[in-house]
């Protein structure tokens, strides 16, 4: 379609919303591994995991065969507030590049959270709600998913207790206070209120903590209080069920006006945001119905696909958690203290990593400075300063533009603008203040974590 006919911004109307999340596990030939008991070394029940998560988010997890789950109600009505967001035709990023490439990026930052951790936030706290629960407890890296998890929790009326990685905590306090302004109670991990967190700073004095320390900790408090569970913002299959609302509003945008993605590009941290927007174009891939590129975009500071194993890992640091199979760089990798917090766990989800070792997807990691680069050349052209998890797919979809214009191929391009970045000005005062720096782990680094990993096959 031509200029005229497709608008900047593509909205769905509230009727052409998605009313049944997308399982992509059901279309998958080759299914994600289980999630085993450490102990016994078999497969997780359903009674052994409704120790730590919802009963209703349990057998989410576990299902691998049922296609469509029916939103509920009052989920909807919640989505209703900030959903449908808009899938927006990058024109002037297009004209500065001077690309033949057609930009398009779905847009998740239009709600007060600022990011897209809301879509399963509601839906978790909503399952927490149903099954008469005091509260829930979880982790938070960046500060997305924590913030998004408060006020889901104040708006149900549920207590809401974060585990906040520590570098994140010092680096972004406006996000912190946001949590705390909706009622959550906010400590930086590793702390010294839990035994987990006690032993991770003996074992690592001054370390600036991980989201995998800040797992131990929340399952640890939510263990030991009764009326609690712990919910995840990432890497759990139910947090791919529930973001797939963002695939299939893209999906539905795209077919609303002829418009067909070549290559569809997302940053990868554990997994929520990159698996809901890829899932129902995944699925057509699949099903053999349609063919897309898929790239997963993560730090060169914390590279799970691009230099990590597929192998049965740890989900935390404090080795409390069931093991995933999943790419890993070992569950006591702690990686610097980069500005991208969402993005620094060890892991990713069993489902990508299932897709990314059949060779369905591809991943590239990508340097800091890089990332902002491009954060602040997108934010010169579009005007949305971007967070910097979302700049990752930002930079490789600059780098996509930019090789169309050197061979003059007309391609498509679809990636996520998870969020915005207005809490993160820590990170792009040091970027523009020339105090930002590009650790890389070294190969002998990664084989001391990757040494650690558990023996199971």
């Amino acid at each position: 379609m031509s200029k005229e006919t497709i608008p900047y911004k593509i909205y769905l109307n509230e009727s052409e919303m998605p009313t049944q999340w997308y399982n992509l596990r059901a279309d998958m030939k080759i299914k994600p591994a289980p999630l085993l008991n450490p102990g016994t070394g078999k497969p997780m029940t359903a009674e052994e995991l409704g120790v730590v998560f919802c009963s209703d988010l349990v057998q989410q997890e576990l299902d691998n065969d049922t296609k469509y789950f029916a939103i509920p109600d009052e989920i909807l009505s919640f989505y209703k507030m900030y959903r449908p967001s808009p899938l927006v035709r990058a024109y002037c990023l297009e004209e500065k590049l001077k690309t033949p490439a057609k930009i398009y990026y779905k847009f998740e930052g239009n709600n007060t959270s600022g990011s897209h951790k809301l879509n399963s936030a509601i839906a978790q706290a909503y399952y927490a709600k149903k099954q008469g629960l005091k509260g829930v407890t979880t982790e938070t890296g960046a500060g997305q998913w924590g913030t998004a998890l408060s006020m889901a929790c104040a708006y149900l009326g549920l207590d809401c207790k974060v585990f906040m990685v520590k570098c994140s905590y010092e680096q972004k306090p406006f996000r912190r206070e946001v949590m705390r302004t909706y009622g959550a109670s906010v400590t930086p991990s590793p702390s010294m209120e839990t035994e987990v967190g006690r032993r991770i700073n003996q074992a690592h004095p001054g370390t600036t903590g991980s989201l995998g320390c800040a797992i131990s900790e929340a399952v640890e408090v939510a263990v030991k209080s009764e009326g609690y569970r712990y919910v995840l913002g990432s890497v759990l299959n139910q947090v791919l069920l529930h973001q797939s609302v963002i695939g299939l509003e893209a999906k539905a945008a795209c077919d609303k006006y002829g418009i067909k993605p070549d290559l569809i590009i997302g940053c990868a941290g554990g997994g929520s945001n990159l698996g809901g927007l890829i899932a129902p174009f995944m699925g057509e891939k699949l099903r053999g119905e349609a063919d897309y590129r898929f790239i997963a975009v993560e730090p060169a500071s914390c590279p799970s696909f691009t230099r990590g194993i597929y192998a049965y890992d740890f989900c935390d640091t404090g080795m409390v958690c069931p093991l995933a199979k999943m790419y890993t760089l070992g569950s006591d990798f702690i990686p610097s203290p980069n500005h991208a917090g969402g993005l620094r766990f060890h892991g990713m989800s069993s489902i990508l990593s299932e897709l990314y070792d059949e060779g369905l997807m591809e991943a590239r990691a990508v340097k800091q400075t890089d990332v902002f680069d491009a954060a602040e050349y997108f934010a010169r052209c579009e005007g949305i300063l971007p967070a910097p998890e979302s700049s990752h797919a930002i930079r490789v979809a600059l780098d996509e533009a930019i090789k169309c214009r050197e061979t003059g191929e007309e391609k498509t391009i679809l990636f996520g603008l998870t969020g915005t970045g207005y809490f993160d000005m820590v990170a792009y005062e040091k970027y523009h203040d020339g105090k930002m720096d590009d650790y890389i782990p070294t190969d002998e680094e990664l084989a001391v974590y990757r040494a650690k990993l558990p023996k199971i096959g």
